[in-house]
């Protein structure tokens, strides 16, 4: 393995682990509840519950994806469009701490930290 493949590999582990444990609170009651809550009202158009489980499928599948070679390119090309598709509820979580807790990250570093999630899913495609 080249050294590049070595960091490929320790990132697609990493970024499994990330988007399987993220996709497996989507299925705990009390961070689900603060889940569905950040569900902008004008994106409401589906129940925010069945928002909440549909996009925990969508983390544990591409957490999943990463580490199947036969997967890794779209599993990583899905969690860009998802990291995208999940934004606005993050915008609109966004300061707001005393309704959503540790979900209301601030939005720069949120923004941050979503392009940063979008280039390493990037680098587990090559």
């Amino acid at each position: 393995m080249t050294p590049f493949e070595i960091v490929q590999l320790v990132l697609r582990i990493a970024l499994a682990l990330v988007f399987v444990g993220m996709g497996t609170l989507h299925f705990v009651p009390g961070p689900a509840r603060g889940m569905a809550a950040m569900i902008p009202p004008a994106v409401r158009v589906v129940s925010p519950r069945a928002l909440v489980a549909f996009t925990g499928v969508c983390e544990l599948a591409g957490g999943i994806g990463l580490l199947v070679p036969a997967t890794r390119v779209a599993a990583a090309i899905c969690l860009v469009v998802f990291l995208v598709a999940v934004f606005p509820a993050n915008a609109y979580a966004a300061g707001k701490t005393e309704r959503f807790g540790v979900f209301a990250t601030p939005l720069v570093p949120r923004a941050i930290l979503q392009v940063v999630l979008i280039a390493l899913c990037v680098v587990c495609a090559l």
